[in-house]
C-alpha cells in the first residue's frame, strides 16, 4: 500500500509544483481581473467534469464493475464507446450554444463578459473528451496496480499551460487567454498519448482492442453488466463529487461579486487542493482496488484493517496541514502569488479565503477513504443521498455567508458542508466499525503533535518579523 501511496503522492506533488508555477505565472502575467476570471470560468466546466471522472464517479463505479465482469474486453469497449460518443456530441452542443453555457457557469456576468468568455468556454470544453479517454485508460492501469503514469501525467497539462503563458507574455489579455485555452487542449492530448503508451506496455490496450473487435456480435453478453454499471455511475456523480460541485457553486455565486473574487477563490482552492490530492486522493486511489477485491471475496476484516491504517495516516497529515496552513496562510499566498499584477490586497483576501477552505480539509479528506466502502459494495445510491444533504447545507450557508464574508463566506460554507458529508458517510459505514479506529493513545499523540506544530510555526513567524 505504502509504495502505491508514495508513487501517487510523488507524482501528484510533481504535478502540483508545476501547477503552482503555472498559477504563479498566471497571477503575475494575467493578474486578478475580468480576463483571469474569464479563463477560470472557461476552464471550470471541463475541470469540474475532469475531477468527477478522474477522482470520483467514473473510476469508483467502473473499477468494481470491471473487476467483477466475466467479459472484461467486451464490457470495457461497450462503456468506452458509449461515453466517448456522448461526450463528443455534448461538446458539439456546447460549441453551438456557448453563450448559454457561459451564462450557466457565470450567471453574474453581464452581456459583454458573456460575449468575451463564450469562445473560450467552447474551446476549453473539448478537454473533457480527452480527459475521459485518459481516465478510462487510467482505470485499466489501476486494475494492473499501475499508478505512476496517471499520477505524473497532470504535469503535462501544467507544462503546456506554462509554455502558453511564457509564449504570450506581454501580449494583450485576450491573446493570453487564447494561448492558455489552446494550451489546455494540447496538454490533454499529451496526457492521452502517455496513457496509451503505458496501456500498450502493460497489455491493457489489447483488452480494449479485442472488445471493439467482437462488440457488435457479442454485446449481448455484457448487456446486464453495462446496465449495472450505469445504475451505480449516475448516483456516484453526485455521491463522490461534493467538493467539486461545491467549488463550481462557489464560482457561480462569486460571479455576482466584484471582479477578482472568482480568481481569489480559484487561487485559494488550488492551495487547498494540494494536501487533499497529495494525501487523501492519492491514498484512496492506491487502496481502492484492494478494498474492492477484499469485499468482493467477502474478506471484510482485511478491508477494514486497510481503511484503519489509511485513516490514521490521513488524520495526522491532514490535521498538520490544516493547522500549518491557517497559521501561515498569509505567508503561503504571498510567497506563491504576490508579484506582478497580483498585489498585496489580492494576497490578503486570498489568504482569508484559504483559511476558510482549510477548515474543511480534514472532513473532505477522511470522507474520501470511507466512501470507498460504499462504492466497493455498489452502494452509490446511499453515497448520492449523503452528498445531497451536504450540498443542501452548502447552498443554504453560501447564500447566508456570501454577503457578510463575500468569497471567504463561500469557502466557509463549503467547509461546513464537508463536516456534514463526513458525518453521514461514517454513519453509513457504521459507527460500530469505527471503535477500533481511534484510541486514547492516538488522540494524545495527535494533540501533542498539533500543539508543538502551532507553537513552532508561531515562533518562526515572530522570529522572521524581527
Amino acid at each position: 500500500m505504502l509504495r502505491a501511496v508514495f508513487t501517487n503522492s510523488f507524482g501528484i506533488l510533481f504535478s502540483r509544483i508545476l501547477g503552482f508555477v503555472r498559477d504563479l505565472l498566471t497571477a503575475s502575467i494575467l493578474g486578478a481581473n475580468i480576463y483571469s476570471d474569464i479563463f477560470f470560468v472557461a476552464f471550470k466546466l471541463p475541470n469540474l467534469f475532469r475531477r468527477i471522472f478522474a477522482e470520483g464517479a467514473f473510476v469508483q463505479s467502473f473499477l468494481p464493475s470491471f473487476t467483477a465482469s466475466k467479459h472484461k474486453s467486451l464490457f470495457s469497449a461497450a462503456v468506452f464507446l458509449r461515453f466517448i460518443l456522448f461526450l463528443l456530441f455534448f461538446s458539439l452542443i456546447v460549441t453551438l450554444f456557448s453563450p448559454f453555457f457561459t451564462k450557466l457557469i457565470a450567471v453574474g456576468f453581464d452581456e459583454k463578459s458573456v460575449s468575451l468568455a463564450s469562445p473560450y468556454v467552447a474551446l476549453n470544453f473539448y478537454y473533457l473528451d480527452l480527459i475521459f479517454a485518459v481516465t478510462f485508460f487510467a482505470s485499466l492501469l489501476q486494475y494492473k496496480n499501475h499508478f505512476a503514469t496517471t499520477a505524473f501525467s497532470t504535469a503535462l497539462l501544467n507544462i503546456s499551460l506554462i509554455a502558453a503563458l511564457l509564449i504570450s507574455k506581454g501580449e494583450r489579455p485576450e491573446i493570453i487567454v487564447w494561448h492558455m485555452s489552446f494550451g489546455v487542449i494540447i496538454g490533454g492530448i499529451l496526457q492521452l498519448i502517455a496513457h496509451i503508451i503505458a496501456a500498450k506496455k502493460l497489455e491493457v490496450l489489447k483488452i480494449l482492442i479485442l472488445g471493439f473487435k467482437y462488440l457488435r456480435k457479442k454485446s449481448y453478453l455484457v448487456k446486464d453488466e453495462v446496465k449495472r454499471f450505469y445504475r451505480s455511475f449516475f448516483p456516484a456523480i453526485l455521491g463522490n463529487s461534493t467538493a467539486q460541485i461545491s467549488a463550481f457553486l462557489d464560482t457561480w455565486l462569486a460571479s455576482f461579486l466584484a471582479a477578482g473574487n472568482i480568481s481569489y477563490l480559484y487561487y485559494a482552492n488550488r492551495v487547498f487542493q494540494l494536501p487533499l490530492a497529495l494525501f487523501a486522493i492519492a491514498t484512496s486511489t492506491a487502496i481502492f482496488p484492494k478494498v474492492a477485491r477484499f469485499l468482493k471475496k467477502g474478506d471484510e476484516e482485511e478491508a477494514i484493517f486497510l481503511l484503519k491504517k489509511s485513516f490514521v495516516f490521513l488524520l495526522f497529515l491532514l490535521s498538520a496541514f490544516v493547522a500549518g496552513g491557517i497559521v501561515l496562510s498569509n505567508e503561503v499566498v504571498t510567497l506563491l502569488f504576490q508579484r506582478g499584477a497580483f498585489g498585496e490586497k489580492d494576497a490578503e483576501i486570498t489568504a482569508f479565503v484559504l483559511s476558510m477552505y482549510l477548515i474543511g480539509l480534514l472532513p473532505y479528506g477522511l470522507s474520501k477513504i470511507f466512501s470507498l466502502w460504499l462504492y466497493s459494495l455498489h452502494r452509490q445510491k446511499e453515497a448520492a443521498k449523503i452528498a445531497s444533504y451536504s450540498l443542501i447545507v452548502n447552498i443554504i450557508l453560501s447564500l447566508i455567508l456570501i454577503y457578510p464574508l463575500k468569497a471567504a463566506g463561500l469557502a466557509l460554507a463549503s467547509s461546513i458542508a464537508g463536516f456534514v458529508l463526513l458525518f453521514y458517510t461514517l454513519r453509513e459505514f457504521g459507527f460500530d466499525k469505527l471503535k477500533g479506529f481511534l484510541d486514547l493513545k492516538i488522540l494524545i499523540y495527535l494533540s501533542l503533535f498539533l500543539v508543538i506544530e502551532i507553537f513552532a510555526l508561531l515562533f518562526v513567524k515572530e522570529l522572521f518579523k524581527i
